[in-house]
Order: structure tokens, then C-alpha cells, then sequence
């Protein structure tokens, strides 16, 4: 069934402005507001049940926003007048759909790790939400986050992580010290003062948790003396560092380029 708002003093309509406008709100509620077609789609693609799929009245004339509002599994649909969808709207100009959605509960951490990355103080979601793209793309399941960290489900970075989030176990405050210590495998921080490169690192067998620090500091000492590796990304450029988002995504895909048969060193014959 369609619930249709037409009015701002509706109730069900100043529950999804909180939500929309109050980051505490959603902290609290322990929801998630997602932005546009292609994070409602991932949602779905990732077997979610969405609280609430909203729209607007122009929205849902789409072919598009009418196929996810129908075939979005939803506990409650929402059809909203334009005004007040625009209210609502996280982007400049509005998508006409969003979906409510419920974060993870805290999960129990894991007794040993896998292939993760362990982050500390990442703040800008821009890079966040990249970064966890990244992750899904390298096939990296597990992401740590330390404290002082952005909250991972704001909706920026949502919208960087074009649904990464939903493919991804996500633990928040993270005592990152403690969990590099379960890693039975290899424990990396890079170092543009470490005297080899990534790139001479053995990737190919067993778990690696990689370390990366926040955009202006780097790893804290504390951190950094948890890994059994260090090594740099080699640039030869003028460039005296590079973002972090940018980092990780050259770590981890070495790591698959060795996997899929690289090796240390080595560029395969195909090029990649």
C-alpha cells in the first residue's frame, strides 16, 4: 500500500525530516538515508529490506524511480508532493527517489582477521566513501574503522561509496592496535621513507591487513608500530604524497595484480 503526503504537518513526513536533516537523529534511529537510483538499487541487489522507499510525485512518473519504488522490498512506500520531497533531498537537485534504511548492529569483532584494512582517523568522507569502493572492487571484506573517524553511513559518504557499503562487514571504533595483533598473515603500513617499495612486498599468500592513517597525519606511532611491514609507494613525480583513497586502491589492487599470478616485481605479459 502507498501512504500519499501532501502536508509538512503530516507526522510520518517530520520523521523523515529529522532523519533527513539531523545526523544525531540518524545516529540515534540507527538509519540511513539513501540518495538516488543507484544507491536504492544497490540496496536491493544486496537483499536488504528498506524501513521506507520514498518518492516524489515527478519522481515516480519516471520509468526508473517507478520500477525501484514498486520493486524495492520495503516495509512502508512513500509518495510525497514535490516541495516536500525536496525537503528532503540530500543533492542539489533532488533524484526523486530515497530509501530509509537501518545501520548494522555492532558487530562481535572477528578472532582473526582476514584481508581488511585497519583505518585510523580517516575524516574526509569523500575519501572514505572511496575507499570503500576500492575495497569492494579488490574483493576486501572486512573495514575497521578507529575512532575519529567519519561515521561511515553519513550520507556523503554514501553517496561516495555508490553502494559499496552493502557488500562490506563495517566495524566502527575500532580498537585498531588489538585487531592488528589477531592478523596471523601480514600487517602493512606504508612509509615514503621505507626502504622498499609496495610493489617488493609478497601479496599473493595469506591475509594482509593494511594500515592507513588519517589524511593529514598519517599513522600514529602507536599504530605503526603494530605492522611487520613497512614499505612505500614509489613516486617519481613531484607529488610529495598521495590522497589516501589513492593509496589504498594502489596497495590493493597490487595485491590482486599478484594474486592473479603477478608476482612480486613483475608486470604481466597482458599489461595489467
Amino acid at each position: 500500500m502507498i501512504k500519499r503526503i501532501a502536508s509538512r504537518d503530516n507526522a510520518s513526513y517530520k520523521s523523515l525530516a529529522k532523519l533527513a536533516s539531523s545526523s544525531r537523529a540518524r545516529r540515534e534511529n540507527r538509519a540511513a538515508l539513501l540518495d538516488g537510483p543507484h544507491l536504492v538499487e544497490a540496496f536491493g541487489a544486496s537483499g536488504g529490506t528498506a524501513d521506507t522507499v520514498v518518492a516524489s510525485e515527478s519522481g515516480y512518473a519516471r520509468a526508473e524511480v517507478r520500477r525501484l519504488f514498486d520493486g524495492t522490498p520495503a516495509r512502508e512506500r512513500v509518495l510525497l508532493a514535490d516541495r516536500l520531497f525536496d525537503g528532503l533531498a540530500q543533492v542539489a537537485t533532488p533524484t526523486g527517489i530515497l530509501a530509509v534504511v537501518r545501520t548494522p548492529d555492532t558487530r562481535p569483532l572477528p578472532a582473526k582477521l582476514e584481508t581488511c584494512l585497519l583505518l585510523e582517523s580517516i575524516q574526509d568522507p569523500g575519501n572514505l566513501g572511496s575507499i570503500l569502493r576500492t575495497a569492494v572492487a579488490a574483493g576486501v571484506g572486512q573495514v575497521f574503522l578507529g575512532g575519529g573517524s567519519v561515521f561511515a553511513w553519513s550520507p556523503k559518504v554514501l553517496r561516495a561509496g555508490q553502494g559499496a557499503h552493502f557488500f562490506l562487514t563495517i566495524h566502527e571504533n575500532a580498537p585498531l592496535a588489538a585487531l592488528a595483533e589477531r592478523c596471523t598473515g601480514t600487517v602493512v603500513t606504508t612509509d615514503p621513507h621505507a626502504p622498499r617499495s609496495v610493489f617488493d612486498l609478497d601479496l599473493a599468500a595469506g591475509p594482509v591487513a593494511w594500515i592507513f592513517g588519517s589524511e593529514g597525519g598519517g599513522v600514529s606511532a602507536t599504530l605503526a608500530a603494530m605492522a611487520n611491514a613497512q614499505a612505500k609507494i614509489p613516486m617519481p613525480g613531484a607529488a610529495e604524497s598521495l590522497n589516501v583513497a589513492a593509496a589504498v586502491a594502489v596497495c590493493l589492487f597490487e595485491q590482486v595484480r599478484q594474486r592473479s599470478g603477478g608476482g612480486r616485481g613483475q608486470v604481466p605479459s597482458d599489461g595489467r
